[in-house]
């Protein structure tokens, strides 16, 4: 058996609304499973997600607050009043400064833009540099991606007389800012048809309304942020990120060619993935390490020499980025192992530290949950200030924003969404924070909860990848949440082919076949289970399908995301040169090594492995095999034993069959009863013999030496001889027996078989040894209880 690293929930499917969909669309059925899946039954629906068929921007005036926002910034316009874009740090706020910069500049308005500083203001608004903007003669503030927490700072406004116009995506505060306007799809009341949009889109739609037209040239600007914010790619995100990447791919911008060109995309075919691992966290490295300013700049700028050294320098604050959270990540691991692993009673890992950037925290927050899959608030000490910033990442089965929402009375200033939140706390409400929020996962999340959890879109069979099939399926495309790039399940299908593969044999290359059809799979950071599968094993995999371009050759294959065997395995090791060092590879705490002979240890040298090694007899020993992996390093002297040792042990994950013997029974000449007979009639003739002679009759008979000391050994068991120092002589008081009755032809006997039986015989017949003999005693035992 080989446990998956997570749980696999595949989607239940209405099979017909899958039978429907296929039919009337003519796509596979894979296809037409994905789309079901999705929630999408009906036709036209699926038409307008595969093929953008008819899709089209919502009216920007059905979101509440656009009314107003637009006669406001037109009226400053026309009045030539200065307008403040107030943005935010992250990728979202900078794309939807961007937005908003090309847009006020193309009606003409006299504006600048403001991006709060992470680490001297924090997140949001706030009064400071609301007062500044007065004192500059700004009469206007429009935020993007953030205010919707600003109640504070909208009174503030109000009293110095300056007009706050809020647009943002995130989850609104029970009390609203009382500002000029408020515009955001999920503010109670707002009939927009779509709630999803990230900060950048509801910008978007401000700048549709002001500019009376579809803005698409600030489209590519749009899907930026909108895939690196992480909502649901559905509905209007869809076509904004669709349309934005095929913008994107010919842009003229000169900051996004630099950007492209640093991100070592130009010329490519870009996808979701170039603009979330690529663009997105260099878009968001300015405002995690200094000022997301440059970034604003790199977008906006028209002068290509500013743009590459702009692109320059925000691509090394990026790898500095790196290598500051690889940094803050090992030292985040060392506080949770050493504090707070030990207590199930946290399930919630609050882990806080002076001296760690606020602005990466939300990223070790992220590697956390990866690693322990554990709601994680990651938290920034400023012990001057006598606060912590923090940023929360958490699963599926705990609403973040809800269970903070418990917990305002200690958390004035927070905000975010089920899966995502950033915070300040007083540093005194710290250890109350993490005791409040663990009793909340208590009651709330059950250990199952807290197991890694893998989303499995459908069940499919090999003969089912196919290229058309690949192709389809990329019709949903782009991919990202609530859309996400759909995982399929294989399911015990037999290894036609399994390697290691990569410089450090860490990756896994594999064939999987069913039917006689057959896929390739690669799996990175696989390498480990090679040790892990046995050969003949069916197995089950989970992954993402893609096409293989290679020297002008195009084929179907899965990139492999986890891997399970559901049964146990048996791994032939039968005349393994190198058993050390694939006990090495070996989880040590799951080996039990079982010798039955008592001089296995010293000749396969396993003398340093004695901990790990047990013996008969078994009856008094606690054997516990469930979960284990059981190595059978020789051979017992009977059959049964090796029947009651799992009668005892119960049935492990994996049995390792080593076999080492000494003598082959099986191939050393077994004397037939025709040669014991000639041999009785040697020794009547002859009356006695010595055993010293016994090579020049072996030779003679065409027998081996060692044929003729058993023969004797067993004449003498049945009394027939005697023996004295190696002198044979008919005993003439013997009474006629069967050659079985002697213990030695016995012992032959059935070590030649079990030679036979385990040692020489092809893996499935040995398997199916395993499968009757053990599973039968197992069984058995079982139905007892």
């Amino acid at each position: 058996m080989l446990r998956s690293k997570t749980r696999w929930r595949v989607a239940e499917s209405d099979e017909t609304s899958i039978d429907r969909l296929q039919s009337e669309l003519g796509v596979s059925r894979l296809a037409s499973s994905l789309l079901v899946n999705r929630g999408i039954t009906e036709k036209e629906e699926a038409r307008k997600f595969l093929y953008k068929e008819n899709l089209s921007y919502h009216d920007p005036f059905l979101m509440d607050g656009m009314r107003e926002s637009v006669d406001r910034i037109k009226q400053a316009i026309t009045n030539n009043e200065s307008i403040l874009i107030f943005g935010d740090y992250d990728a979202d706020g900078v794309s939807s400064t961007t937005v908003l910069v090309y847009t006020l500049k193309e009606l003409g308005a006299t504006f600048d833009y403001y991006i709060p500083n992470r680490f001297t203001e924090g997140y949001g608004p706030n009064e400071a540099a609301f007062r500044q903007a007065k004192e500059e003669g700004y009469q206007l503030i429009v935020t993007v991606d953030t205010g919707i927490s600003g109640v504070h700072e909208a009174e503030v406004a109000k009293e110095i007389g300056i007009d706050l116009i809020i647009t943002d995506h995130h989850e609104p505060p029970p009390v609203l800012p009382d500002a000029f306007a408020t515009i955001n799809p999920k503010k109670p009341g707002c009939g927009y048809p779509f709630k999803g949009l990230a900060g950048v889109g509801v910008a978007f739609k401000l700048a549709q309304a002001l500019l009376e037209r579809i803005p698409g040239h600030l489209l590519e600007i749009a899907a930026m942020g909108t895939i690196a914010d992480l909502v649901p790619l559905q509905d209007e995100n869809r076509l904004i990120a669709s349309e934005g990447i095929r913008a994107l791919q010919n842009s003229t911008k000169p900051g996004i060619k630099a950007l492209l060109e640093v991100c070592g995309l130009k010329g490519q075919e870009l996808n979701e993935e170039h603009l979330g691992f690529g663009i997105g966290p260099r878009l968001n490295a300015a405002g995690r390490l200094d000022s997301a300013d440059p970034a604003v700049e790199l977008l906006t700028t028209d002068d290509s020499e500013l743009a590459e050294q702009l692109a320059t320098d925000i691509d090394a604050l990026n790898k500095t980025r790196q290598e500051l959270v690889n940094t803050m990540s090992q030292e985040a691991i060392e506080e949770v192992e050493s504090k707070y692993l030990s207590d199930e009673n946290n399930r919630v890992l609050i882990i806080a530290k002076e001296s760690w950037n606020a602005g990466v925290i939300g990223i070790v927050a992220s590697r956390l949950v990866e690693k322990y899959y554990r709601p994680t608030i990651v938290m920034s000490i400023d012990r001057e200030k006598g606060v912590a910033k923090g940023s929360a990442r958490s699963i599926e089965a705990f609403d973040m924003f809800a269970n903070l929402s418990e917990c305002r009375d200690i958390l004035p200033n927070f905000g975010g969404h089920p899966m995502a939140a950033g915070m300040t706390i007083d540093l005194d409400y710290l250890e109350s924070l993490r005791s409040r929020l663990n009793e909340q996962a208590l009651e709330k999340l059950t250990e199952e909860d807290l197991t890694p959890l893998t989303k499995v879109d459908l069940h499919c069979r090999v003969e089912d990848v196919t290229l058309e099939t690949i192709e389809e399926m990329n019709l949903l495309a782009p991919f990202g949440v609530s859309n996400p790039k759909p995982i399929v399940m294989l399911k015990e299908v037999n290894l036609s082919q399994i390697r290691r593969i990569g410089s450090k044999d860490n990756h896994l290359k594999v064939a999987l076949e069913e039917n006689g059809s057959t896929l390739d799979g690669v799996g990175f950071h696989f390498g480990y289970a090679f040790e892990e599968i046995a050969s003949r094993a069916a197995v089950s995999v989970i992954g993402q399908l893609s096409v293989n371009e290679w020297n002008g050759l195009r084929k179907p294959q899965i990139f492999v995301k986890d891997i399970a065997v559901n049964e146990w395995q048996l791994f032939d090791y039968r005349g393994i040169r190198d058993l050390k060092k694939r006990l090495e590879g070996l989880l040590l705490n799951k080996l039990i090594m079982v010798s039955f002979q008592k001089n296995t240890v010293s000749k396969l040298k396993l003398e340093n492995w004695q901990e790990y090694i047990i013996s008969p007899p078994f009856q008094g020993q606690n054997l516990a095999f469930q979960n284990k992996y059981v190595m059978l390093l020789d051979l017992p002297d009977l059959e049964e034993d090796l029947i009651e040792l799992f009668r005892f042990g119960g049935l492990p994950d994996r049995t390792y069959a080593v076999f080492e013997h000494e003598e082959d029974h099986f191939f050393s000449t077994l004397p037939s009863r025709e040669d014991f007979k000639w041999y009785y009639a040697f020794l009547m003739k002859r009356e006695s013999f010595h055993l010293r002679d016994a090579e020049r009759l072996a030779k003679h008979k065409g027998w081996s030496k060692e044929t003729v000391h058993f023969m004797s050994e067993v004449f003498f068991e049945l009394n027939f001889v005697t023996m004295d120092d190696g002198l044979i002589s008919l005993n003439s008081q013997s009474v006629k027996s069967e050659l079985t009755s002697s213990k030695t032809y016995r012992s032959k006997l059935e070590q030649a078989k079990l030679e036979n039986d385990f040692c020489y015989s092809s893996y499935h017949a040995l398997k199916s040894w395993f499968d009757q003999s053990v599973n039968c005693v197992n069984s058995t035992e079982e139905a007892i209880k």
